[in-house]
């Protein structure tokens, strides 16, 4: 508009100076070296204005072609987009429907012409890997990284993700631990981290990066609690199977005050002293453990009980004093759970009058029972010279096994019979 407005006024501008150099112009010589061209500076002007409508005549062409070719590209690249974003969506729908076949092609298809490209990618290797088609997974998998980069945080966790699904521990192991480096508390990599670590028993790793776990709020209190007591269980049985029992003592001599605190993990330990046959070491820990014993129902009290009915040290006397003495103030469950130790403490002693007493106030409460008690009462009051009373309970612990078809028994380490053929 401003050129075609500067041409105007130029031939304005000649057509007014014309006549008043009509008697005085003269002329303008133009002389090469076999042309000469002479004209006046009226045309000169004339011309001059001429030439600069023809370029910009020839300029304003090709600007119009190249906007036009512009906006051809333009409307062909804005119909993939629209065209991308539809099958994305539908894509995804599959993916909710489960029709992994069809969602990957959709959002893989034309995932380039898409507003994220690289998130596309992700979810069409994601639908491969649910239908099982790793080599796809993966080629996906690159596409994205050839977008992205490899510092894609986003990417990262997907490639991830897709290494646990395909079973690859050693590499998923390997990915999650940079990611943990990369974003330590991010809640989809600490997630990560701990189906990893959970799958490949790396249970040294996941304690490394609980308390991270707990402040993330990726679990309930409740959650959390049986996550960390697998993690305690997970590493009791590591350091035994690969240090023994003094690697174990040595270990639980440099954990943390809490956790040395915590009734769960000590009771653990003795558990496990007790399976390797070291008493004297569980013993210790044992009167530890009782001291500090407060909840009469606890599941804590009831393997506590259990594990001393399975201790043999040499000298139980203190062990002996401290259960006799909180069972006097225990509610009546409780107190079975406590009879129940002392008898098998003093049948160790050979103390068989008092493991008579006992027994007899154990087998009053038939309800509270275990197979176990009625062997060993027997063997008791055998020991006592009443045989009566020893044949009268096992005819009982027979009616009642007959009377209980469905009842299976496990065989396990606390059998009392084999207790009694140590001694």
């Amino acid at each position: 508009m401003i050129r075609a407005l500067f041409l105007m006024l130029l031939l304005l501008a000649g057509l007014i100076a014309g006549p008043y150099l009509s008697g005085k112009q003269g002329y303008v010589r133009i002389e090469t070296t076999n042309h000469i061209i002479e004209m006046s500076l009226t045309t000169l002007v004339i011309f001059f204005v001429i030439s600069l409508a023809v370029v910009y005549s020839i300029e304003a062409a090709i600007s119009r072609f190249c906007n036009l070719s512009n906006n051809t590209y333009s409307w062909f690249s804005r119909r993939k987009r629209v065209k991308a974003q539809k099958q994305t969506l539908e894509g995804l729908m599959r993916m909710d429907e489960g029709d992994y076949f069809k969602a990957e092609k959709l959002i893989g298809k034309n995932a380039k012409h898409s507003d994220e490209p690289v998130l596309n990618f992700i979810k069409a290797a994601e639908a491969a890997q649910q239908r099982g088609d790793e080599f796809s997974a993966n080629r996906y998998l690159i596409q994205a990284t050839e977008i992205a980069g490899t510092d894609s945080l986003i990417l990262e966790i997907a490639r991830t993700r897709i290494l646990l699904q395909q079973n690859k521990l050693p590499a998923a192991r390997s990915s999650v631990d940079s990611l943990l480096i990369m974003a330590s508390r991010n809640k989809e990599v600490l997630k990560l981290a701990v189906d990893i670590y959970l799958k490949s028993k790396a249970y040294q790793a996941l304690d490394n990066i609980l308390e991270q776990v707990e402040k993330s709020g990726l679990y309930s209190a409740e959650e959390f609690e049986k996550l960390q007591r697998r993690v305690e269980d997970g590493l009791l049985d590591e350091k035994m199977n690969e240090d023994g029992v003094d690697g174990l003592l040595d270990w639980w001599d440099e954990q943390p005050r809490k956790r040395r605190h915590d009734s769960y993990v000590k009771l653990g330990l003795i558990r496990r002293l007790i399976d390797a046959n070291d008493h004297e070491s569980a013993y210790e820990l044992m009167l530890e453990l009782v001291k500090i014993l407060d909840d009469d129902n606890s599941p804590l009290t009831q393997g506590l009980f259990k594990q001393i009915s399975r201790l043999q040290p040499e000298d139980n006397s203190k062990l002996v004093k401290m259960v006799s003495k909180w069972a006097k103030s225990a509610n009546p469950t409780a107190q079975c759970l406590a009879n129940r130790a002392l008898g098998y403490l003093y049948v160790r002693n050979n103390d068989f009058a008092k493991a008579d007493e006992v027994f007899k106030n154990l087998i009053a409460n038939k309800d509270k029972l275990e197979p176990n008690d009625i062997t060993m009462a027997s063997y008791v009051f055998e020991q006592m010279g009443d045989k009566a009373a020893a044949q009268q309970l096992r005819e009982e612990g027979l009616k009642s096994a007959m009377s209980m078809p469905n009842l299976t028994t496990e065989e396990t380490a606390e059998k009392p019979t084999a207790l009694l053929a140590q001694k």
